[in-house]
């Protein structure tokens, strides 16, 4: 079955052609600005499963100033030196990244998100 993409100007014009809510499946894609225009105008969005995230979930640290990386010491590649398992696993995927993405990564934004992750999944 093909998917439905929706944009912010299609949501628009469901809730002023009166629709109050949206069936939400596989086959239903939201734009960012799509499910926040949603969110904003009130139009439900209803999940056929309740933890199904959207297509393209909002990503609020991406817009935000990056915080600045917690304190220690930066070596000759711009890492930050940390407690030895927590530097080592952060300094591997950090390589990681960076050998894949080049350039293209902020380096400040790469530290912020390594450690959200170490934090979320209890290694810190």
């Amino acid at each position: 079955m093909p998917k439905e993409f929706y944009t912010e100007r299609d949501i628009e014009d469901l809730v002023k052609r009166g629709v109050m809510s949206l069936d939400m499946n596989e086959n239903v894609v939201l734009t960012e600005l799509a499910y926040e225009k949603a969110n904003r105008l009130g139009l439900k969005l209803n999940q056929s499963r309740p933890d199904n995230p959207p297509a393209a979930p909002v990503r609020p640290y991406l817009s935000q100033k990056a915080a600045p990386p917690p304190a220690g010491r930066v070596d000759a590649e711009g890492a930050i030196s940390r407690s030895a398992p927590e530097a080592d696993l952060a300094g591997r995927i950090r390589s990681a990244v960076i050998s894949k993405m080049g350039s293209q990564v902020d380096p400040a934004l790469l530290d912020v998100i390594i450690q959200r992750v170490l934090k979320s999944t209890g290694i810190k």
